[in-house]
């Protein structure tokens, strides 16, 4: 129990929606007890929240959610020094030179994204690789079936305080989306990191895009 860091509790706290003790044991092999105990001393730090659920039948469970403090304490792409460049790019060259700057980044990461996607054929072949691109950039994506939909799910942003100083960094990823699933699908962001919600959610619809 001694090998298993904060850190990996965190990291898998935040890859669910909610965990339980008996879930967070399972994942990293280790005794009920004592995954208790570390989810207890990370709520006491302010990392995790509890919540008790009445499920009906038996005892009540207790869930653990990340907080914002525990949030951070994952990587973030050395976010300071990412929003200290785009402070200073804005200062120097103006908003206009931010929008150019995001334009030129995700025209290259789309590019990529495409060779990548070359030999997939269906949707749901496109979506196991975006979701192994994604996670080797550190959005610890997944993806499900859901009431008939597809739904792309994104644990956690690397580039948060980027995308907090700049909306535009996560419009453009939106736009990505839409276009390397393809038009006859409606893709649509339901969940946003940045407005609150524990994950970024896009679901994916049969249909073509609306004008």
């Amino acid at each position: 129990m001694k090998g298993v860091r904060a850190d990996d509790i965190l990291r898998f706290v935040q890859s669910k929606t909610e965990t339980t003790a008996a879930q967070l044991a399972s994942a990293l092999g280790i005794t009920k007890e004592g995954a208790r105990l570390k989810l207890l001393k990370l709520s006491e730090a302010g990392q995790v929240q509890r919540e008790v659920k009445n499920m009906g039948v038996g005892r009540p469970v207790t869930y653990y959610t990340l907080t914002a403090s525990g949030l951070s304490r994952l990587p973030d792409a050395h976010a300071k020094l990412s929003v200290d460049l785009l402070q200073a790019v804005k200062k120097l060259m103006g908003a206009e030179a931010i929008d150019q700057l995001i334009n030129e980044r995700e025209k290259k990461r789309f590019e990529r994204y495409v060779n990548r996607l070359r030999d997939t054929s269906t949707l749901e072949e496109k979506l196991q690789t975006i979701v192994k691109i994604r996670s080797e950039e550190g959005y610890m994506a997944e993806w499900k079936e859901e009431a008939g939909d597809y739904v792309l799910v994104e644990n956690h942003c690397p580039i948060c305080a980027a995308a907090t100083e700049c909306k535009g960094f996560c419009k453009a990823e939106l736009e990505n989306f839409k276009a390397l699933i393809g038009e006859q699908f409606q893709v649509e962001r339901e969940q946003h990191l940045l407005s609150g919600d524990p994950h970024c959610v896009y679901r994916i619809k049969a249909g073509a895009t609306q004008p």
